[in-house]
């Protein structure tokens, strides 16, 4: 389960980095904007909106936040292979 903290982790990350959120059902949601996905106060739900619409999903049915790797050129600029 995915919580709050962890969803608040990867919105603030800067810079930021586009992300993937993973669905015990094998469904996933790319997150482009930190403004695309907000999180109840009490950590039961999460709301995602993306080219599809809005999407209300139970925090507990999240498995994985994977962060997207960070393309080639911006590694090289970073001093990374």
């Amino acid at each position: 389960m995915a919580t709050n903290a962890q969803v608040r982790l990867m919105q603030t990350a800067h810079p930021f980095r586009p992300f993937l959120v993973k669905l015990a059902d094998g469904r996933h949601f790319e997150i482009q904007h930190p403004e695309n996905i907000g999180c109840s106060t009490d950590g039961r739900q999460m709301v995602i909106h993306d080219d599809r619409g809005m999407h209300l999903i139970e925090q507990r049915l999240v498995v994985e936040l994977v962060a997207a790797e960070r393309p080639a050129s911006a590694r090289r600029k970073s001093g990374g292979k």
